[in-house]
């Protein structure tokens, strides 16, 4: 893992009431949470760089209200179609055809 050196203003420290380690892991975190919410990385790989697991970093995302999935409204209704275009499907499978139906 590459290590990057970032100068911040000392009092940023001191208004947040946080350690060093504590604004690094918190500048990590932001930066985790604005990649995935503009899609750049996925939520495991944000996850990662936020040096969280990925339960940990969904609640993370809620706490900073963000939307944990990220898909559009094309998206969501191609998934939508297909699912209930399944659901038919194996509605159609479980019928009795009406050639095999004794009258």
């Amino acid at each position: 893992m590459k290590t990057i050196a970032l100068e911040v203003p000392d009092d940023l420290v001191g208004l947040s009431g946080a350690s060093d380690e504590e604004l690094a892991r918190d500048l990590r975190l932001a930066a985790a949470i604005q990649w995935y919410s503009q899609g750049v990385v996925s939520q495991g790989r944000a996850a990662e760089i936020a040096g969280l697991d990925r339960t940990s970093f969904l609640l993370a995302l809620g706490r900073a209200k963000i939307d944990a999935f990220q898909i559009t409204e094309a998206e969501l209704k191609q998934e939508v179609e297909s699912g209930l275009e399944a659901h038919r499907q194996r509605l159609a499978a479980d019928l009795p055809h009406e050639a095999g139906i004794a009258n």
